[in-house]
């Protein structure tokens, strides 16, 4: 792409002529396209994809085409969303409304070109033809190099503290047309509306009073976020911390980790200043430092020393988390509880296939082994129980629904003879 080609070529050259491009009906029909593939919710004004198709979506286009060109487009409240957590917690969405999402994407379109030839190459999180799968096999080749100490880093809302101001600085680095930043400034301060206890809509002007955060699940928010963390990486580098230290940062979205040869404890200390430098807060209770004979987790995966079954040798390798098998054993345990009896055998194993499979598509790095067996061993123990109840029987679910015909008869997934190269996906 142009765009990209130019951004390559001329590391200061900053664009000035952009906004024109986002009321371009190619471009608009491509974000349409994009947000509907995606799906999501309704934002505060309750518009639907499904709205918009019977309206006429290229009409509807069309329309917004119009409202960007006479710039009489104006951004709407985000609803706030909460999304549990698996410790507890919950982590707070956003969600724009369809006309918001789909402008949101058009930058995107126009933007994303410009800055990948920006990013470092630590970053592998929403870009194309990168992947957390990638990232970890990253950290594990540093291990296996010799940095074996590691920085196991943690971030308090790291969307929600990104700072607008330092943030704005970033995207005008390479973008001069003061109309797309004046549109992405107003995303930015966009009020946040959510449904109070008496189930009534309540907004707040939160971002626009501290001058912080990007909301997260804005089609924007992934970019604006790697350009921020940007700005943390190369300087990590351009103040000589990664050869100083010889430590190496690999970083997804807002995790990231910090692989050193013995200067672990270091590197730990810069962190920390550089991000109070950037007005980020470390997480100190999860943040943590592993030493050689440790193991650190990171996007799912355990990656440390471990040691071979069959000669009791040690080696740097990579196993599904312990914290994450277990997390699908309880998805499993809630998808055949009593509630779902109404469900005939043939749908509830297409949705324990879909979930079961989906998981394993992910974690298929290292040794799968064990982890696969523990979940089809507990696979097996619940889907007996549901038929069990569902068909009042009474004596052994074992005898009366074996391993062979819950796994060949109705086809219920058995992780340990999938291939040992299984297709990656994207987290």
């Amino acid at each position: 792409m142009a765009l990209h080609a130019k951004a390559k070529s001329a590391p200061t050259y900053r664009f000035y002529a952009l906004y024109d491009k986002l009321y371009r009906l190619d471009v608009l029909s491509f974000a349409y396209g994009c947000c509907d593939a995606n799906g999501g919710g309704p934002g505060v004004d309750g518009q639907t994809f499904e709205q918009i198709d019977a309206y006429g979506w290229e009409r509807w286009v069309g329309e917004l085409a119009e409202a960007l060109r006479k710039k009489t487009y104006r951004p709407q409240a985000v609803r706030r969303a909460w999304i549990p957590k698996s410790d507890g917690t919950q982590r707070p969405l956003g969600v724009p409304t369809v006309t918001d999402r789909v402008v949101q994407m058009a930058v995107l379109v126009v933007l994303n070109p410009i800055f990948e030839a920006d990013l470092q190459p630590e970053q592998y999180a929403y870009r194309q033809g990168r992947s957390a799968l990638e990232a970890v096999r990253r950290v594990q080749r540093l291990m296996i190099e010799g940095h074996t100490e590691v920085v196991d880093a943690d971030l308090s809302g790291y969307f929600d503290s990104i700072p607008h101001a330092e943030l704005m600085k970033s995207v005008a680095r390479r973008v001069s047309d003061g109309q797309l930043l004046a549109l992405i400034k107003s995303w930015l301060e966009a009020p946040v509306e959510e449904t109070n206890e008496r189930g009534h809509a309540q907004r707040t002007t939160r971002n626009k009073d501290t001058g912080r955060g990007t909301p997260q699940g804005a089609p924007l928010s992934p970019l604006l976020a790697n350009l921020y963390m940007r700005r943390f990486i190369l300087g990590w580098k351009l103040l000589g911390h990664e050869r100083g230290l010889d430590a190496h940062i690999v970083n997804y979205a807002d995790d990231f980790v910090i692989c050193c040869r013995g200067t672990s404890e270091r590197a730990c200390t810069v962190m920390r200043d550089m991000m109070a430098r950037l007005r980020l807060t470390v997480n100190e209770r999860k943040t943590r430092v592993c030493l050689a004979d440790e193991t650190c987790n990171f996007l799912g995966y355990t990656i440390g020393r471990m040691y071979s079954p069959k000669t009791g040798k040690p080696y740097i390798g990579v196993k599904p988390s312990a914290k994450n098998v277990q997390e699908l054993c309880l998805d499993i345990r809630a998808m055949t509880e009593r509630r779902w009896l109404w469900l005939s055998e043939a749908e509830l194993v297409t949705r324990l296939n879909l979930c079961v499979g989906g998981w394993a598509n992910y974690f298929c790095l290292g040794t799968v082994t064990k982890a696969y067996r523990q979940v089809t061993a507990y696979l097996g123990h619940r889907v007996r129980q549901w038929l069990v109840r569902k068909h009042k029987e009474q004596g052994s679910k074992r005898s009366r629904y074996s391993f062979t015909y819950l796994h060949d008869t109705l086809g219920l997934l058995r992780l340990e003879r999938r291939p040992n190269r299984i297709s990656w996906a994207t987290a």
